[in-house]
């Protein structure tokens, strides 16, 4: 059977360009290369793309790569080459801007090649914390309460309107980032103004939350038509962090206790696996995601938001969840891409030209 050509994307123009290059070598080192070429396709911070040889080489190290955006034969062209490279699936290793928020999705869409993950839309709405609780919200999964606002409305941000409407201490996060770049949790009126700017530093827009005290749990998705979701973990601080920040998710390797399964009772657990697919549904998610939540001491159960490029690090918990499942990250990168391929297949039912009709 012949091989399919695979471009593993990864780096970007993202605050988590680092975390996206480790999360990379681990698909790279586990991917089944009997069954699959790689094509890696590094992005660097000013968002040149190369063709990179080995993981172990820095993005810059690669050639030079243009495409071509012929949908009937799209091909990569490397520089001082005649060479033409051809791509079967693209698989965006990308975390947070210019990668998971539907840009490289749509890329691949025009040049009419199947995208590992979700689209356009569930990776935009997803993206944005605004928007994502907006349609949880109207679709009653339970969010925190929270406050919207753009960079022109800054200077009217008012310290004691914001504890009247979500109370005190209260979350601010750039609108739309993940591993926890541009959050603070504001205790006093005396840090508003630097977690503020801290927040407007990485977005044009921020979003104002009720601080959840509670256990943080989170749940991996897969599928399209028939998602299924795996047990919950707990991700445990045994540091003393205020909430689970960039230094504990990656720097800081003592900071947290793993517990998978989540010790939650089987009512709460499947509580959880049902509103993670329904959050799943309600933002168009496709292929995988994984769901954070928060467990309240009185048993509500909280969405918090949806990551529709999950961490592939040795520490990352969606992999670790479908191992649970009894899914090992082999198969599990498989799986990803064979439902990526038949979501592409089933579109081409779709007719796009209206003469046909």
């Amino acid at each position: 059977m012949k091989k399919l050509n695979v471009a593993i994307l990864y780096g970007g123009r993202s605050v988590e360009h680092e975390i996206s290059i480790r999360s990379a070598k681990n698909v790279v080192f586990h991917i089944d290369k009997e069954i699959y070429n790689l094509i890696l396709l590094g992005i660097d911070k000013n968002g040149s793309w190369y063709l990179v040889d080995s993981m172990e080489n820095p993005i810059s190290s690669g050639s030079h790569i243009s495409i071509n955006l012929n949908a009937s034969k799209p091909y990569l062209i490397a520089e001082n080459t005649v060479n033409t490279i051809s791509i079967d699936i693209a698989f965006p290793v990308l975390h947070g801007t210019d990668g998971e928020d539907g840009s490289i999705q749509g890329l691949f869409k025009a040049m009419d090649l199947p995208v590992v993950g979700s689209g356009v839309l569930g990776s935009a709405v997803s993206m944005d914390k605004i928007i994502s609780k907006k349609i949880l919200r109207e679709c009653g999964i339970p969010v925190a309460e929270y406050l919207e606002f753009d960079r022109s409305e800054k200077a009217h941000i008012v310290f004691e309107d914001i504890t009247n409407k979500v109370g005190l201490p209260f979350m601010i996060k750039s609108s739309a980032l993940g591993s926890s770049v541009g959050v603070s949790l504001v205790k006093s009126a005396d840090d508003f103004k630097d977690a503020l700017d801290e927040s407007f530093r990485y977005d044009e827009k921020v979003i104002i939350e009720q601080f959840i005290v509670g256990r943080e749990l989170e749940c991996a998705v897969i599928g399209n038509e028939k998602p299924i979701a795996s047990f919950p973990g707990e991700i445990v601080m045994v540091k003393d962090y205020d909430f689970y920040t960039y230094e504990a998710k990656y720097l800081d390797e003592d900071a947290i206790r793993i517990d998978l399964p989540a010790k939650i009772d089987k009512e709460v657990t499947e509580k959880i696996r049902k509103f993670s697919i329904q959050a799943y549904r309600a933002l168009r998610c496709e292929d995988f995601a994984r769901v954070d939540l928060f467990l309240t001491e009185e048993g509500n159960v909280i969405v918090n938001e949806i990551n529709t490029i999950p961490g592939f690090t040795s520490a990352s918990m969606f992999p670790m969840m479908w191992q649970h499942m009894g899914i090992e990250y082999k198969a599990l990168i498989s799986k990803l891409i064979n439902l990526s391929l038949e979501r592409y297949n089933a579109s081409k039912r779709i007719e796009t030209d209206y003469n046909k009709i």
